[in-house]
């Protein structure tokens, strides 16, 4: 695939560097800081949401769909796909982990038994790359999340076994923490609800309190454990209640001063998470993303440089919350090369928020003196500056192929290893 030279890269940045420069707008200060974004990457893109624990199909809301070749099988593949997607997009990068990537060895350990060591590898290999890892619990795909219901169910000895299981999942991301030097966003998200119209709603979110409070009573240091709830409006089985609601969440994550997270693929199809991140800021310190794309329900579509992506960019720098935020993907699509969606995802949230960073101060000015017109007008002028060229730039920087040029690369790997597995 034909691409630009060095030279010629560095060439059209000065040209876009001295347009953006028309507008107020600090192009070095821009990079500076996307440089310093970390963007957590889901391990479970490379191997369809499968995991280490048996080769069973998904269940709990969980699909993903396609069945092109050369998924990962181990540990070891998936960390050498990673390698190679960690090498295609520049910048700052975290992993995220589920349990069920669990390394046990010839010893089959159960979720509620699962320890630090069980992660080892992973944070070891995580170190030595200098990148951070986030830990998930996993509450489906699992005999005892088999009738909808973990932390909400009614039956004690099931809740029981699952709050086990996400307390032994805050110690792991303790443990990630402490190895690593940065916090480890452990997250909860549980498959609970209703398939149809339920008489009770009250009495599950009741349980489900009950077993957060009893999830989090250990109090861990948020130097290397942040915790985090992930609502949804609806999935698989759970069309009509889901028992942990945005509202729910929501309103547990302000009286535990914990984070909310937000996925772009959890709410209707015309709501964005852009709009919910102000809102939730104002009472929360923190927050955490999980950045999809639902194309008609939780899909988990490959994220793509569209509107939403943009807004939600936006949204986080206008606000000056870069460091309040923290930015995870979440999407697998099986049906395209699994490395490919990985790196067009993560490239794609990168560039939002390179757009977002070269947006002027001017615009703010325009709306506190009433400008909607100005506002509107630059806003449009903005989406014709040439933004590609900054970008290409970046990854220049970064030891990173600027444009299409990564494509090659992900092809040339796919022909070497992924057809041979």
């Amino acid at each position: 695939m034909k691409t630009f030279s060095d030279s010629r890269i560095e060439k059209v940045f000065q040209f876009a560097k001295e347009t953006y420069a028309t507008h107020g707008v600090d192009v070095d200060a821009a990079l500076k800081t996307l440089s310093s974004i970390p963007v957590s990457l889901h391990c479970w893109q490379g191997d369809d949401v499968t995991g280490f624990e048996n080769k069973e199909g998904l269940s709990g809301g969980i699909q993903a769909t396609g069945n092109y070749p050369g998924k990962a099988r181990n540990g070891d593949e998936l960390r050498q796909d990673l390698e190679l997607v960690l090498k295609l997009a520049p910048g700052k990068k975290r992993l995220n982990l589920h349990s069920i990537y669990a390394e046990t060895g010839v010893k089959k350990v159960d979720r509620a038994k699962l320890q630090p060591e069980h992660f080892a590898g992973w944070m070891d290999w995580a170190k030595a790359r200098g990148i951070g890892l986030d830990f998930n619990g996993s509450f489906f795909s699992h005999p005892k999340a088999a009738s909808g219901f973990t932390l909400s169910s009614r039956d004690a000895a099931i809740r029981d076994y699952w709050v086990e299981h996400a307390i032994s999942c805050r110690k792991i991301g303790e443990a990630m923490g402490r190895k690593q030097g940065s916090p480890c966003v452990t997250n909860i998200w549980i498959p609970d609800g209703f398939k149809d119209i339920p008489v009770d709603r009250k009495t599950p979110r009741e349980i489900l309190r009950q077993s957060l409070d009893r999830i989090l009573a250990e109090k861990i240091d948020s130097r290397y454990l942040l915790d985090a709830v992930e609502p949804k409006l609806f999935g698989i089985g759970s069309e009509s209640c889901v028992i942990g609601s945005h509202e729910f969440y929501l309103a547990y994550a302000v009286e535990k001063k914990i984070l909310l997270c937000l996925d772009a693929g959890h709410y209707h199809p015309t709501e964005t998470i852009a709009d919910k991140i102000s809102s939730s800021l104002i009472f929360l310190d923190e927050i955490l993303l999980h950045v999809s794309r639902g194309v008609r329900w939780d899909s988990d579509h490959v994220v793509i440089l569209n509107d939403d992506l943009l807004a939600i960019a936006a949204e986080i720098v206008r606000g000056g919350f870069l460091d309040r935020v923290h930015i995870g993907l979440d999407f697998f699509d099986a049906s395209i090369n699994r490395l490919a969606a990985w790196t067009i995802g993560v490239r794609c949230m990168q560039k939002a928020l390179l757009a977002a960073l070269l947006e002027p101060a001017d615009l703010r000015r325009r709306e506190v003196e009433g400008d909607y017109t100005g506002r509107l007008a630059m806003l449009e002028e903005l989406k014709t500056l040439p933004l590609g060229a900054i970008w290409d730039y970046h990854c220049l920087q970064h030891q990173a192929p600027a444009g299409p040029a990564w494509l090659d690369e992900v092809r040339a790997y796919e022909q070497k290893v992924l057809s041979k597995r």
